[in-house]
């Protein structure tokens, strides 16, 4: 057995926490390979060292004095060099370059990525594992994006000569020859990885939270957690926003089919969730999440016999491409179809878009609608749970909330709701309480 843990900021933002860290990974002799992020804020009003870091490189490269901030940087980690009682180690060399190069030549990544590149040093410092540097073993293609054939040959090599290691997150080696990073939540992306060059069983994602929630604490009260989501599930939840895992960390251990384990660091005991391809783990509720956004709109399209009408729907799915637009859903009946867009992105060209449908498809008449939030709920138990429906709908009108707009796919993987604006927080608790309670 063997596995990759990565850390989050939060649980490696000063000493104390750096402690719990070790004291997981040396419970458990399969957790082979560490990927830590970069120090997270240590209470409310503090700054991650990221945003220090950003801070120093705007500075420099208006030709401002660097020395105080990268000070304070250099501060928090000797803080937690001292806190670990690591006698003959330092990063006093590590922050001489540091500002020589900012100095020289800023450049955003590389000083973005120093985060991550202090931690690890410090961490395979403290817990006696070797230290490989992203930027010798992850790479970027011309376009930015990860360079996955280039990265499994190199890495996988690495890590095969190396029993015990420590790789930091966010960052790796740009075509340039330049560092090049992930965007901000890429150290799940490089847990992913290493997870997949090193042919593990198991990716431990460790956080501040005990694993993903059934709903938005911040709109329900305590809401449960969810034990297994598939991969599916967990894509219909992030996509309508749920703050979860970062999307692009998922694809690598998904297609090695390697499950992901989201675990609290403070709450080491808590089984946390488990992210698969697929389970027959029962689920605690007919649904597995409920998540949605505010800020949509409908265009309603109606034309007599639209359904005999061959190429209808494409052309005013045309007439949204030629402005740039993407659509959200698009449900639709024998002489209807809505479609639903992003208010940010359509109102300001609406005029346009209903211009250049008539022009191709020489509909009968359009509506649009704004003000409308979606929801989505999403289970793999609705499939096989009679009367979902009805529960959803019973539910929705026991809290007096109207349904504008309802789509389902024909995987029953989930169903949308579209509601006002200001019934969204409303809605989700009633659906929640329907389910879960």
């Amino acid at each position: 057995m063997k596995k990759v843990v990565k850390f989050g900021g939060s649980s490696l933002a000063d000493a104390k926490q750096f402690k719990k860290v070790a004291a997981i990974i040396q419970a458990d002799e399969s957790r082979v390979y560490v990927v830590p992020s970069a120090p997270g804020k240590r209470y409310d009003g503090d700054t991650k060292v990221t945003d220090m870091l950003l801070k120093a490189y705007d500075m420099a490269s208006k030709g401002e004095d660097i020395t105080g901030q990268v000070a304070l940087i250099k501060d928090r980690y000797d803080e937690i060099i001292k806190g670990l009682e690591l006698k003959d180690f330092s990063l006093d060399a590590d922050f001489e370059e540091i500002t020589k190069m900012l100095q020289e030549d800023p450049q955003k990544d590389y000083t973005a990525s120093r985060g991550e590149y202090l931690n690890g040093k410090i961490m395979a410092a403290y817990i006696g594992y070797e230290f490989i540097d992203a930027d010798e073993v992850i790479f970027f293609n011309e376009e930015g994006n990860l360079n996955t054939y280039k990265t499994e040959r190199v890495l996988s090599r690495r890590l095969a000569e190396t029993p015990k290691a420590v790789v930091p997150g966010f960052y790796g080696h740009g075509k340039d020859g330049n560092v090049k990073t992930f965007s901000r939540g890429g150290s799940d992306v490089t847990g992913s990885v290493v997870a997949q060059a090193g042919k593990v069983d198991i990716y431990e994602n460790w956080t501040d939270v005990s694993g993903f929630l059934v709903a938005d604490p911040r709109i329900v009260k305590n809401p449960a957690t969810i034990k297994y989501i598939t991969y599916r599930e967990l894509r219909e939840l992030s996509y309508m926003g749920a703050s979860v895992l970062h999307e692009d960390a998922i694809f690598p251990v998904r297609y090695s089919g390697i499950p992901i384990n989201i675990r609290n660091t403070n709450r080491p005991e808590d089984k946390g969730t488990w992210i698969v391809e697929s389970t027959g783990q029962k689920s605690d509720f007919v649904i597995t999440g409920v998540a949605g956004k505010k800020g949509f709109c409908t265009m309603l399209i109606t034309k007599a016999m639209m359904n005999s009408e061959i190429g209808f729907g494409r052309r005013v799915l045309q007439a949204l491409e030629d402005s740039d637009i993407s659509f959200e859903h698009m449900p639709s009946g024998i002489d209807t179809m809505t479609v639903v867009v992003h208010e940010d992105e359509f109102l300001h060209k609406e005029q346009q878009v209903i211009s250049t449908i008539h022009r191709l498809a020489k509909p009968d008449h359009i509506e649009i609608s704004s003000d409308l939030a979606l929801i989505a709920v999403v289970g793999r138990a609705m499939k096989s749970a009679k009367g979902t429906a009805m529960r959803l709908f019973t539910a929705l009108a026991m809290a007096d909330v109207n349904v504008r707009m309802i789509d389902q796919g024909s995987s029953e993987l989930n169903i949308i709701i579209g509601v006002k604006n200001a019934d969204f927080e409303k809605a989700i608790r009633a659906i929640y309480d329907g389910f879960c309670k």
